[in-house]
């Protein structure tokens, strides 16, 4: 199943001499459950696809579709419930919430929505993310590794259709950043949660099921495949 679909996905800043395309023509499909690493280097467009995919800015051109809902369509009101029922994201930037605990910043994304946490289903989160000693903390108690485990908790937490990860480990030392990718990996295949993850380290990619190249706004290959 198809929970993640992109059609010629197009990103134009400025015009004539001046015009940049960040993305030019990206097309590629992700199916559930699948853990999806996009490689390039700076001012390769991988960014910029990221925000188009979470529904964060609008392309020039081109369509995504998450779980079946095109997201150009939609009202800024529609995209924000959209984004907060369906899409979970995990930031190089831990953006926790300083004044509220662990726990606290965990449901936040499902109060937000005004519903009622699944305990069950998120203290099984907290469980394989090792945060049960660490509820009743602030996150400045916390370590670097322990901030980004809330911070993939919290996205997990409201069930997305999609979890998108810009370069989870950027701030992370190497031991640190090993720890949360392989609980990422896990998460992926526990809960069969789709994750598209964006990364310039080719080490780090390679945890993904597939990897997606991309240079000068065009995807390059496809898990080897090169493309035209």
């Amino acid at each position: 199943m198809k929970i993640l679909n992109i059609s010629n996905l197009q990103k134009i800043y400025g015009h004539g001499e001046t015009e940049v395309r960040a993305l030019d023509g990206v097309s590629f499909c992700v199916e559930k459950g699948e853990f999806v690493a996009i490689v390039g280097s700076s001012g390769s467009g991988k960014s910029t696809m990221l925000h188009m995919i979470g529904g964060l800015d609008v392309p020039t051109a081109g369509k995504v579709v998450v779980d079946g809902q095109e997201l150009n369509t939609m009202t800024d009101e529609e995209l924000t419930i959209f984004r907060r029922r369906n899409i979970g994201f995990v930031f190089q930037q831990y953006n926790l919430v300083p004044m509220l605990n662990v726990w606290e910043n965990i449901i936040l994304p499902v109060r937000l929505d005004g519903k009622k946490p699944e305990k069950g289903f998120i203290g099984e989160i907290v469980h394989i993310l090792g945060l049960e000693k660490k509820l009743e903390s602030l996150p400045n108690a916390l370590s670097g590794g322990q901030q980004q485990r809330v911070a993939i908790a919290r996205a997990l937490a409201a069930k997305p259709a999609v979890l998108l990860a810009d370069e989870p480990t950027g701030n992370l030392d190497s031991r640190t950043s090993q720890d949360v990718l392989g609980l990422l990996k896990i998460t992926s295949e526990q809960f069969h949660q789709t994750i598209v993850m964006i990364t310039h380290n080719e080490e780090i990619a390679q945890l993904a099921d597939r990897i997606l190249r991309i240079e000068d706004g065009k995807i390059v290959t496809d898990s080897g495949i090169i493309r035209g």
